[in-house]
């Protein structure tokens, strides 16, 4: 049976799951990158190096959003979401949101790879300048999502 996931069952998936697709276009290609993240109940909150994907949602704001979460081939549930890149440029605001991000993919047991290297000096190479990265969410304007279970 396929069918539609309620507003309380996208939250559900959103919240439980660490691991996400972000969709980004400049116009002229589209460029779709897993990347890990927490909802926090508003917006998707995510980090990143700057490259191709922080410089195409810095040039088009609008990106989409997709988070699976699949028990075997026909029993899954799926959610996509459109919203707006916002980088977080506010100090006190972007060291909580990374806090709360860091708390969350320990809390997970994640690998540290997931997580921002200043964390982890270990994991930082030797580079004539300082590694930076970006702390954004998409601000959600809209949440669909879609489930298969098998028949009873």
């Amino acid at each position: 049976m396929m069918g539609f996931l309620t507003e309380e069952e996208i939250k559900h998936v959103l919240t439980s799951n660490i691991l996400g697709r972000i969709g980004c276009t400049d116009g002229n290609i589209t460029y779709v990158v897993p990347i890990t993240y927490f909802y926090n109940g508003k917006d998707i909150i995510l980090h990143s190096k700057v490259g191709m994907k922080v410089e195409m949602m810095r040039a088009n704001t609008q990106v989409c959003f997709e988070v699976d979460q699949i028990n075997t081939y026909n029993s899954w549930q799926s959610v996509i979401a459109w919203g707006k890149y916002e980088e977080v440029l506010e100090p006190a605001e972007r060291e909580a949101l990374m806090k709360s991000f860091v708390e969350r993919m320990l809390y997970m047991k994640m690998s540290v790879t997931a997580l921002p290297p200043e964390q982890f000096p270990f994991r930082l190479h030797p580079r004539e300048e300082p590694f930076t990265f970006v702390v954004y969410k998409i601000v959600l304007e809209k949440l669909t999502g879609r489930y298969e279970s098998p028949e009873d």
